[in-house]
């Protein structure tokens, strides 16, 4: 196998990780190692088939292994859980393995080779915190001073991840940015727009960043869908009246990117039954995430409330769950106002 500063490893070939991971394949030089790592055997075989040609895939079955091997490890993972069995089991974690590699190093007096680690999910601030000070209390010094932890969650959704225009919220311990932010954006910049990776503090804040963001696309994703649905509802041409929102003091992300009203914009969610997007049951969970962040930090709230509310009883009806977010829109417009 090679060098770890010629290996990359990727853990998490879900809806996001997948394109992510394929997107990393294609624009690391042909001379690097992409390990994978998934618990979905069959995601890991595609994989491999349609990276073919591009640079060595191996998989691997854990996060020690992807660790102990790769000189940088990237993870996408589903939620709290995942992240602190990914990174923090004794026995089969990215810490255990990353302390395995300094162990077996050889004592000749020159220094480890440096290993970066990145979760790029959205995951709750307390859970990465938990993992950057994990990282920080190695019992080895030696190992303390070779191994980086960064947060780098992502903005755009699956469209995003497939085209390889994510926005990276980069959180990175201050002492070690200079070095290190330089090289979580030269593997970052395969997976999104260079113009979008964004150093945003210390480790936690990148989260928190995301976590705001998310916040607010949730609460734009309602609001759209009102007026949209109140235009559709009084007879006018829900394009047209885009095009006007667009062009004025209403424009958003939500209606000029994934419009929730069918047939408005092409190769959009609400254009393909609303399927492939950004599911509405994730959409409640970081509205929430941010609720949690804003009550933690004393910050005075008024919309996060009735929004969840809506989700939830737009969740409780078999029609509209699975769903992207912005199926909202169906919900109302099939409703009858109260």
């Amino acid at each position: 196998m090679a060098i770890p500063e010629d290996i990359v490893a990727f853990i998490g070939l879900g809806v996001m990780g997948y394109p992510m991971a394929k997107n990393l394949r294609a624009g690391l030089s042909s001379d690097k190692t992409l390990l994978v790592c998934d618990v979905n055997t069959e995601a890991l075989e595609r994989f491999k088939t349609e990276t073919k040609g591009q640079g060595p895939v191996e998989t691997v079955q854990n996060g020690f292994e992807a660790a102990k091997a790769a000189g940088t490890v990237i993870t996408m993972l589903p939620g709290y859980a995942a992240v602190r069995a990914v990174y923090l089991d004794p026995q089969t974690g990215i810490l255990a393995g990353a302390a395995a590699a300094a162990a077996a190093a050889p004592s000749d007096g020159l220094p480890l080779v440096q290993k970066l680690i990145m979760e790029c999910g959205t995951i709750e601030n307390d859970t990465i915190l938990s993992v950057a000070k994990a990282t920080d209390e190695l019992s080895t010094s030696k190992l303390a001073k070779s191994l980086t932890f960064v947060d780098a969650p992502v903005s755009g959704g699956p469209m995003g991840a497939q085209d390889g225009t994510l926005t990276f919220m980069v959180g990175c311990a201050p002492q070690a940015s200079d070095q290190v932010f330089p090289v979580v954006k030269s593997y970052l910049q395969h997976m999104g727009n260079q113009d979008g990776i964004f150093l945003c503090g210390d480790v936690g804040a990148g989260t928190a960043f995301k976590i705001i963001n998310n916040y607010l696309s949730a609460i734009t994703s309602l609001a759209a869908s009102e007026a949209l649905n109140i235009g559709v509802k009084a007879g006018l041409d829900p394009k047209l009246l885009t095009d006007v929102i667009n062009a004025s003091g209403g424009q958003c992300w939500v209606t000029s990117k994934s419009n929730p009203v069918p047939g408005v914009q092409q190769n959009v969610p609400s254009s393909r039954g609303y399927e492939g997007g950004f599911r509405i049951e994730l959409c409640a969970k970081v509205l929430g995430m941010g609720s949690r962040l804003a009550e933690m930090v004393g910050a005075r709230t008024v919309l996060d409330g009735p929004t969840m509310q809506a989700f939830g009883e737009a969740m409780a009806d078999e029609r509209y769950q699975g769903k992207d977010a912005r199926v909202v829109y169906k919900w109302l417009n099939d409703s009858e106002r109260s």
